[in-house]
């Protein structure tokens, strides 16, 4: 009676790993390389060199610009304390004034919407004229 896959004992291969390994050297890598290059025609050893040199510099472009300083910047949310004994009176003065505040908020946001909605709207018009 077997159990699947789980029946058998798992083999180390530990063995066989480190003999492929124990052929392994940095010298004959080297060698290695020296041989490979050294039949290469002079043509494709330069289109070597520049893949090497623009594939590093995209690298290290790329690594550059994921270093910079992010400007602490604090982001206090302060609220209002109010008395207990606030009269009806003051809350719906408390709340014109921010009524008020937020109107023209909500206008400046619109307008802003507005601006760029007619961007993307001549933008659309153009590539549409272009047959895009």
């Amino acid at each position: 009676m077997t159990r699947g896959w789980l029946a058998a004992a798992p083999v180390p291969i530990w063995g066989e790993m480190l003999a492929f390994l124990a052929r392994m050297s940095p010298l004959r890598a080297i060698q290695d390389l020296r041989l490979f290059l050294s039949r290469r025609r002079p043509v494709e050893l330069v289109f070597l060199l520049i893949a090497f040199m623009l594939t590093t510099l995209v690298i290290v472009g790329f690594v550059i610009d994921s270093r910079f300083e992010r400007p602490y910047k604090r982001d206090i949310v302060y609220f209002e304390s109010w008395p207990v004994t606030r009269s009806s009176e003051q809350i719906r003065a408390a709340q014109a004034r921010d009524m008020a505040v937020r109107t023209k908020r909500d206008v400046t946001y619109e307008k802003r919407q507005a601006d760029l909605k007619a961007q993307f709207k001549r933008l659309d018009d153009k590539l549409t004229k272009w047959g895009i």
